[in-house]
Parts: C-alpha cells; sequence; structure tokens
C-alpha cells in the first residue's frame, strides 16, 4: 500500500563493488581542489536522522555540488544553519593550523567511516586532533584543509572561495594522513588488514 508508515514493508538490501578511480578527478588527491562555499545549508540535526548515511540527506549536497561546479570549482562546501562549517558535499572536513589538525563539533555532519579512520592514523601519527566550531575564516586562514570520504578518500583542499589556503597545495600533514591512508587500502598495513574486507574481481 501507499504511504509514509515503514510498519510491515519489507527491507532489500543490495551491495555493490566496482572499480572506483578518483572521485573528485585525477590530479585532485596530488594538487588539491578548488572548493566553493554554498549557499544552501547542512540540515539543522532536528530536520531528521542526521547521523544516518542515507539517500533522503543528498538533495542539498546535490545542489550544492551543481552550485560548485557551475562556477568553475570542483566541489561545495555546506555551512550548518548558524553559519559554521558542517561538512562538504560528501565528505567530512578536516584543517591543519600550527600543526594540530581540527574538525568541525559534530552536530549535523556525519560520523564518517573514513573520517574515524584518519583521526585514528594521525593521532598515531602524533598530531592531535581536536574538534570545534569552525567558522569560513577558520578555513581560510588555516596552514591545510583537506576532505574526507569513501569516495573522496583524503582530497587536499587548495583554495576556498578563490582564496588560497596555505601554500595552494597538498601540505605536509596532509600527505602523511593520505600516505598512511593508502598505505591501509592498499593492504600495506598489515596491522590495519581487519580494515578491509577483500572483494574478488570478476573471474578471479
Amino acid at each position: 500500500k501507499m504511504g509514509v508508515s515503514p510498519i510491515g514493508a519489507k527491507v532489500h538490501v543490495a551491495i555493490a563493488a566496482w572499480p572506483w578511480g578518483a572521485y573528485l578527478g585525477p590530479e585532485a588527491l596530488d594538487k588539491g581542489i578548488r572548493v566553493k562555499t554554498a549557499s544552501y545549508a547542512r540540515h539543522h540535526i532536528n530536520v531528521t536522522m542526521a547521523r544516518a548515511k542515507m539517500s533522503g540527506t543528498y538533495p542539498n549536497s546535490v545542489l550544492a555540488t551543481l552550485e560548485a561546479t557551475q562556477h568553475g570549482y570542483d566541489e561545495g562546501l555546506l555551512l550548518d544553519v548558524d553559519g559554521f562549517v558542517a561538512e562538504g558535499a560528501g565528505e567530512n572536513v578536516f584543517i591543519v593550523k600550527d600543526g594540530r589538525i581540527f574538525e568541525p563539533e559534530l552536530t549535523s555532519a556525519l560520523t564518517g567511516i573514513t573520517r574515524s579512520s584518519v583521526i585514528e592514523l594521525a593521532t598515531e601519527l602524533g598530531y592531535e586532533v581536536r574538534a570545534k566550531r569552525l567558522t569560513r575564516d577558520d578555513v581560510y586562514i588555516a596552514d591545510e584543509a583537506f576532505f574526507t570520504g569513501t569516495a573522496a578518500e583524503v582530497t587536499p583542499i587548495r583554495e576556498l572561495d578563490g582564496r588560497q589556503i596555505g601554500a595552494g597545495k597538498a601540505g605536509p600533514i596532509t600527505k602523511a594522513i593520505q600516505k598512511a591512508f593508502f598505505d591501509v587500502v592498499t593492504c600495506k598495513d598489515k596491522k590495519r588488514r581487519p580494515w578491509l574486507t577483500p572483494v574478488k574481481a570478476k573471474g578471479k
């Protein structure tokens, strides 16, 4: 029957695996990307189950990405309804300032799996990771900035709203975290093999 109640509805689960290139372009992981602050806000925490990764929360991410790319940028950055940095259109965001790593407080932002992995890796590398309310100004004057996500992996941000961030390229801390992350996903970090679920290629 048609309606908004899920009671009695069957649950269907599908898992797909396919070859995946660089989500934000082949040069993004090395040179970094250009990002635009979106005019669309991230959902307020009470609008929906904002911590859930579900398709129903993605329309404003789609709009943010379209807005960014139509203005010549690679990706959008969403603020929360109070004007503080929330997350990328499909990624968590971090900045580096004076050797320390900062992320937005997790209000309406997604608690990403890649985010959690990166925090663990960064901490093991000896970096302090702190959550705080971040403004666009904090990102503008950061020494480094980067996105994390299942698709984005660890992607440096070289520019926000036409303003160069740091040296305008992937910084040393971003590079160190990026290397540690790819050591995990390419099976070079044997200690973290349990993080991975191997998928056999078709015909192999």
